[in-house]
């Protein structure tokens, strides 16, 4: 299972995050000139999460909410794991959409969505937490963030481009 795999290997996690993190600032504004892929590579991370959050456990529960507050730090693996669900999938609203605010919020509601879902089914075997939620919403404005960045990055050498032209013609 892949949570097992994680607690053998627990720099696994912070190692993609942050891989992920150098790699997108620097493809995004590649992607941005090929929606469709960006599209794609959006439906595979929203998938992703669906099957992660929603794939039965196996265990008996009852509509049990847990409230705590922990910060997904990388030596947590789970509140880390949780968060690092979050950054492709909003990396790639944001790139999708141009809106990086507008992703983060809309990702933080989903994610109070799939806890209120897992809540609520208990044939899951999930247990909702305030934490699972807070790593997912740190995840989410983390690959907004990034998001923005390859936005900003695009635009920069848009208009180098345009001045550079501007100035050929002149």
């Amino acid at each position: 299972m892949l949570a097992t795999h994680l607690v053998e290997y627990p720099w696994v996690t912070p190692t993609v995050v942050l891989c992920f993190a150098i790699v997108s600032v620097f493809v995004g504004p590649w992607l941005l000139v090929r929606k469709g892929l960006t599209r794609v590579l959006l439906g595979i991370a929203f998938f992703a999460v669906v099957a992660l959050v929603f794939t039965p456990t196996g265990r008996e529960m009852s509509m049990v909410c847990e409230v705590e507050w922990m910060l997904p730090l990388p030596k947590y693996v789970e509140p880390f794991a949780n968060l690092a669900m979050f950054v492709p999938l909003a990396y790639f609203a944001a790139l999708a959409s141009g809106r990086p605010i507008v992703t983060a919020i809309v990702a933080s509601a989903g994610s109070a969505l799939i806890e209120t879902v897992q809540a609520l089914v208990s044939a899951l075997g999930r247990s909702c937490s305030t934490g699972d939620w807070l790593s997912n919403t740190l995840g989410a404005v983390l690959g907004a963030a990034l998001g923005w960045a390859a936005l900003a990055i695009a635009r920069r050498r848009a208009r180098a481009r345009a001045q550079g032209e501007s100035a050929i013609r002149h």
